[in-house]
């Protein structure tokens, strides 16, 4: 009994020597570190009294202090910043759909101002600004090398006033400049309207009213054609939609699925992870959805298309998504400015992360440059009129028609004229329309 305590408490004993051996150099290598941090915190003091005292201009102490600590958040990823207060104002007023200013939204790539994408009927949407184009200069003057707070600065202006920007896009062999006049933009999250037998809700953005649109759009459209059983489909087109509010896109994806994980975002610590599921209920009873995507689809739009996808609820066309899989939390601080830090990823129902890869679309379909109408495809004009069996002298006549019947038909056929004029309008909707009567085919064929 004597030996096997005698153990005991040489186990313990070796334990504690254990315990203090390992402990010692973790506490010195933290203390290390501490004093390093104080040592470049006093750096830091320094290098800002010997600015205020001595550089060439008088500069204002809270501008460098702001400047500091932008300088601190924009080097952690493109989407972490300091906000100063108007700043603060600014996209706090966005969120709610009305605000002044051009209508892009950009992002910063290896130092170069890219767009992701002009929003829908506003000033650089209509002066013909494209997803992906990098602003080089604004009035003249060279932005390389500016910040992205620096340079949507320099775009900001009054109302009324223009602004000249200068524009590098691929396949345009030298920079142009585009003039754009500012103008207040109201943004309509949701436009509803019908294709056909085909309900397309336009979903432009993710404020606060883009849920509350989409369901009244959509209620709206299907008692237009007379009942959801006049609907044969859904196209929810979130191309060129840059983002916005978490929780609108899981109320979007929410109202097209009846259960299960729509997004989970996973931060730095596990406990602040979270899951967002669907409550049962789906606006549309079932019916087929088609989900196009482009390259300008960001953010919360990567969130639907995505759950929409992994769920099977959907097909999902167009081209790749633009890839920002991370979140943002905006939280106030001193000075009625704020800080908006980086502080998780989000994840589609599948587990897979999107951040910088995209969305991938079931079916890719790209958008073809438009060509003038009375084109063909070698560039020469082609006048010559269709002819059928109808349009031969002496043709035989067809009695077996019934006028109903011949009712029918014809509208069939100014059905199929206004999707071939679709096509050249916006092919990808087209086809988007396409796949849908496909579904409803095969839906109707199942019951």
């Amino acid at each position: 009994m004597k030996k096997f305590m005698l153990a005991a408490l040489l186990g313990t004993a070796a334990g504690v020597l254990v315990t203090t051996q390992v402990t010692g150099p973790l506490l010195a290598q933290e203390s290390v570190k501490k004093s390093n941090v104080y040592e470049q915190l006093d750096l830091f003091g320094d290098i800002f009294e010997r600015i205020r005292a001595q550089y060439v201009e008088e500069v204002e102490e809270s501008e460098l202090i702001e400047a500091a600590i932008n300088g601190m958040l924009t080097s952690l990823d493109p989407h972490s910043s300091y906000l100063a207060p108007e700043d603060f104002e600014d996209m706090r007023t966005q969120t709610s759909g009305e605000f002044g200013g051009l209508g892009i939204e950009v992002t910063q790539e290896e130092g170069y101002v890219k767009v992701v994408t002009p929003m829908d009927d506003t000033p650089a949407d209509k002066a013909g600004m494209e997803s992906g184009d990098f602003i080089t200069g604004v009035d003249g003057k060279s932005i390389l090398g500016f910040t992205l707070e620096e340079a949507v600065d320099l775009m900001r202006g009054p109302v009324g006033s223009e602004i000249i920007l200068t524009v590098v896009r691929e396949g345009v062999d030298e920079p142009f400049d585009v003039s754009i006049i500012r103008d207040t933009i109201k943004l309509t999250a949701v436009r509803a309207r019908t294709e056909g037998d085909s309900v397309v809700l336009r979903v432009s953005t993710f404020n606060r009213q883009t849920y509350p649109n989409l369901e009244a759009g959509l209620k709206k459209q299907v008692e237009e054609l007379g009942g959801e059983e006049n609907v044969n489909g859904i196209v929810l087109d979130l191309r060129n939609n840059p983002g916005g509010l978490l929780n609108q896109a899981i109320a979007v994806s929410d109202a097209f699925l009846n259960q299960g994980e729509i997004v989970s975002t996973r931060g730095r610590n596990p406990r602040d992870s979270e899951r967002y599921n669907a409550q049962d209920g789906d606006l549309t009873n079932g019916k087929p959805i088609v989900v196009l995507i482009n390259g300008g689809s960001a953010s919360a739009s990567e969130i639907v298309a995505g759950a929409l996808q992994d769920h099977g609820r959907a097909v999902v066309i167009g081209e790749k998504s633009f890839g920002k899989g991370s979140v943002q939390t905006v939280v106030p601080v001193r000075g009625d400015g704020a800080m908006r830090l980086t502080t998780s990823r989000y994840y589609t129902p599948s587990g897979r992360s999107i951040q910088a890869l995209g969305v991938a679309p079931d079916i890719i379909v790209k958008q073809p440059p438009r060509k003038p109408a009375d084109e063909t495809a070698d560039g020469e004009e082609s006048n010559r009129p269709s002819r059928s069996e109808a349009d031969l002298r002496g043709s035989l006549q067809n009695d077996d028609v019934s006028e109903a019947d011949r009712a029918i038909i014809e509208a069939e056929q100014e059905k199929a004229e206004k999707a071939a004029e679709l096509r050249e309008e916006d092919y990808q909707l087209a086809y988007a329309l396409d796949i849908l009567k496909g579904l409803s085919a095969i839906n109707a064929a199942a019951k």
